[in-house]
């Protein structure tokens, strides 16, 4: 490498560095089908929190890292691919829990991939504790890594490695 092109590349990194320090990080918390009805559905195996009480503790641990967060639900996978779509250009990190599309949808992996948001996968349950067709992501494809098996903590966690990737690594 010239030394023109190092001084080029160490610049654009400083500069990019600065500019994530006066900036606020944008997330964005997308939860798939059949989690609206968190606190209702199957207790002993989500818990007794509902999806209103997810979003605040994502909003109360965004807050804490200076970040600002969005949550939105759908059982519609169109729906959701649109979000994933028009995050591409103001979203910098991404918190997905793809509900039973997790197991399903070549069409979230497909945006997914295309948007290229650094992500993270969150189940509440331990999917590969529970049946074998849930063994199996479509997600975990284009996710930088998936946390499951810790209730509504693992959204917290999910947050604070977007944190990470976003500005450590």
């Amino acid at each position: 490498m010239s030394y023109k092109a190092t001084w080029v590349s160490r610049w654009t990194r400083r500069h990019a560095i600065k500019t994530l320090e006066t900036m606020t990080l944008k997330v964005l918390v997308l939860n798939g089908p059949n989690l609206n009805m968190l606190g209702v559905r199957e207790p002993t195996i989500y818990g007794s929190e509902t999806l209103s009480d997810i979003e605040a503790l994502c909003q109360r641990e965004g807050k804490s890292l200076s970040m600002f967060v969005s949550c939105r639900q759908s059982n519609d996978e169109g729906e959701l691919v649109t979000w994933i779509h028009g995050a591409r250009d103001d979203i910098h990190g991404l918190l997905i829990n793809g509900g039973a599309y997790t197991h399903t949808s070549v069409a979230l992996l497909d945006a997914l991939s295309a948007v290229e948001i650094p992500t993270i996968e969150v189940h509440m349950s331990n999917i590969h504790r529970r049946e074998e067709f849930r063994h199996h992501s479509y997600i975990s494809f284009a996710a930088r890594g998936m946390i499951c098996g810790l209730g509504s903590y693992g959204y917290v966690l999910g947050l604070r490695a977007i944190h990470n990737i976003l500005t450590v690594l």
